[in-house]
């Protein structure tokens, strides 16, 4: 089984999860023997969050009870606190994550966290464009392992830009497998383009019991 564990903060910024979160917690496009995937919300309190959307989020957990495993995924949206050290646990536990082999997704201004703490200096990764990382991550030093691109995946760790929710999502369901290989490319081609054909393409390669009457 999967854990997802979505880091939520005020001003979380909703639309970079959408599809990712959604397509997980539904498993409504999984293959037939797809792993179960048990999503939960994680804070650095169990106080309630208050997204950029104006939606409010009660936290599953806390940080001290994420459980680092290779089955283990911890998801990093955009959000205007990043630099706040209240985030630090958060950026140690993805440090963590990433020396277990456990999958780290980070987006946005969690990408220019993640640079802060030298987690980005050796690896390919993307973030909101050339020079935004320098611009708030003063220590980064990764700029020769910078690819200027919507999302980039390296192995385990999956870093974008604030409009590349969806190939972030892609790349994130493409390394837990949860998709047939066809399904991942038709569901992609549907959403990035909205063409009827796509969507008929999606359907009919889905198992039949995924929707059934």
């Amino acid at each position: 089984m999967f854990t997802i564990y979505v880091y939520v903060q005020d001003t979380l910024a909703d639309w970079e999860l959408g599809y990712v979160t959604s397509e997980l917690n539904s498993g409504r496009f999984f293959k037939k023997d797809a792993q179960h995937v048990s999503l939960k919300t994680v804070s650095a309190s169990k106080a309630p969050i208050r997204t950029m959307g104006g939606l409010t989020v009660a936290p599953d957990c806390q940080i001290d009870d994420i459980v680092v495993a290779e089955t283990s995924v911890l998801l990093l949206p955009g959000a205007n606190p990043w630099s706040d050290p209240k985030n630090d646990a958060i950026l140690h536990k993805a440090g963590e994550f990433l020396s277990a082999g456990a999958t780290v997704g980070a987006i946005c201004g969690a990408t220019a966290a993640l640079a802060g703490c030298g987690l980005l200096d050796n690896r390919p990764h993307t973030s909101n464009g050339p020079g935004f990382l320098e611009m708030f991550a003063h220590d980064y030093k990764g700029q020769s392992f910078y690819i200027d691109q919507p999302s980039v995946a390296d192995h385990n760790l999956i870093t974008a830009g604030s409009t590349g929710g969806l190939l972030w999502a892609k790349q994130i369901i493409e390394r837990l497998g949860v998709f047939q290989a066809d399904t991942l490319e038709a569901w992609y081609a549907y959403f990035s383009a909205g063409k009827p054909e796509y969507f008929y393409a999606l359907m009919q390669t889905l198992p039949s019991s995924n929707f059934a009457p």
